[in-house]
């Protein structure tokens, strides 16, 4: 049965409509539950600005899923998309719960960071559980070492990375999010590309997702991602840089496991390179600083906006390299 293209513009405008139209409610949730980033050292703002970004963009994920699951059950989609979709729901349903409350547990995990500002160990308890719980229902990288316990291993020490890769940078209006966008699209013309259908409809959901939350964070900000956003931007594509089978049968190219690499070089590289530095340095990785990549070409001369757009090119071209 051909896959129903049909699909894949309704995910994305339909995450992109729903973060947002539902931003400002939550942005005025934030502001009466006291749920801000306020003004302090190393901040540029000067006003309690509300941290709504991840509630908006887990709704902007969730809320096409659940019209998406009515659509199929009462036929709104029709007989072929319908069929189609059911069946790949059906194949990856355990895992795909997994992943849905594992984004629900980033999303609390950070919002209870921003509240109350959690010590680095409970937090990085908190990111192991949850990578935990979602390599227990299957979503597990392989590799090439047939072993369960390296299989667990090596898949929540990436989900850490990447989950803190992408928290380390939320640091400038927009780039966070805007390197999340660039990924997530990558990964959804990977997974198109090779037949891997309901992963690109994941991807999508999280393209539209973020470039909904983007109009309210840059290169102005009435809100920012906190955390929680942050959180789940990064362990969304840790998600997705594992689903799609970059090395099987039909791709049997050793080198196409480095895809995901490529796509995410720019947030894993500076992660690599601010964790060395402190290291270096004799301070604890867990504290931030100025020494990201966007700072250092504020500190050369560029504006935020123009570091936060290099940065942004940066991603693409990598990206580009990974599809290519």
């Amino acid at each position: 049965m051909p896959f129903p293209f049909n699909a894949y513009l309704p995910a994305f405008l339909g995450s992109f409509c729903a973060t947002l139209i539902t931003l400002p409610l939550w942005r005025k949730w934030c502001l009466r539950v006291g749920l801000v980033d306020d003004p302090g050292h190393r901040k540029i703002h000067d006003a309690p600005v509300p941290l709504a970004g991840g509630l908006a963009v887990l709704t902007g994920l969730a809320a096409p899923v659940v019209a998406g699951a009515v659509a199929v059950k009462f036929g709104f989609l029709g007989i072929n998309t319908a069929a189609f979709l059911s069946y790949g729901l059906s194949r990856r349903a355990v895992e795909l719960i997994a992943i849905l409350f594992g984004a629900l547990g980033m999303v609390t995990l950070g919002c209870w960071d921003d509240r109350h500002e959690l010590r680095p160990a409970a937090k990085f308890s908190g990111q192991c559980l949850i990578a935990l719980l979602v390599a227990s229902a299957g979503v597990r990288i392989t590799l090439f070492v047939h072993s369960t316990l390296f299989s667990y291993a090596i898949t929540v020490l990436w989900i850490l990375a990447v989950t803190n890769a992408f928290n380390f940078m939320d640091n400038m209006n927009g780039l966070c999010a805007g390197l999340g966008a660039i990924a997530a699209s990558c990964f959804a013309l990977i997974a198109a590309a090779a037949g891997q259908y309901l992963v690109a409809l994941i991807a999508l959901l999280g393209v539209g997702a973020l470039l909904g939350f983007l109009p309210y964070n840059f290169p102005g900000a009435c809100a920012f991602l906190g955390d929680a956003g942050s959180h789940l931007i990064g362990y969304l594509l840790a998600i997705l840089a594992i689903l799609p089978h970059f090395y099987s049968r039909r791709n049997p190219e050793v080198l196409s496991v480095l895809k995901p690499l490529l796509v995410l070089m720019v947030p894993l590289a500076d992660l690599v390179w601010v964790v060395m530095l402190r290291w270096k340095l004799g301070r604890p990785f867990y504290i931030g600083d100025n020494n990201h990549l966007s700072h250092r070409l504020v500190r050369r001369g560029w504006s935020r906006t123009s570091a936060v757009l290099l940065i942004w090119l940066l991603a693409a071209v990598t990206g580009g390299l990974a599809l290519l």
